[in-house]
């Protein structure tokens, strides 16, 4: 639990997905599979008011699982 309330966590996820979405090893299937959703919560919340969760907790949440995936699939370096 604590390591998910760490900013610097935080920033290395997000360190990594930048590092997944511009490798080009990585397919660009893989890349929509952590872009669409995102993108589209970001968007569908506005649309659709009831729905309980924020918008960065969505992305975060969809960031340490696709960092995860990514890296088992193609390695640390993933790409």
């Amino acid at each position: 639990m604590r390591k998910l309330l760490s900013l610097r966590h935080w920033r290395h996820v997000f360190v990594r997905i930048y590092r997944i979405i511009t490798a080009p090893g990585v397919t660009i299937a893989d890349k929509l599979l952590f872009l669409v959703p995102v993108l589209l919560y970001w968007v569908l919340p506005d649309l659709l008011p009831l729905l309980p969760f924020d918008d960065i907790a969505v992305t975060m949440i969809v960031a340490e699982w696709f960092t995860r995936r990514m890296e088992r699939k193609y390695g640390s370096g993933a790409g």
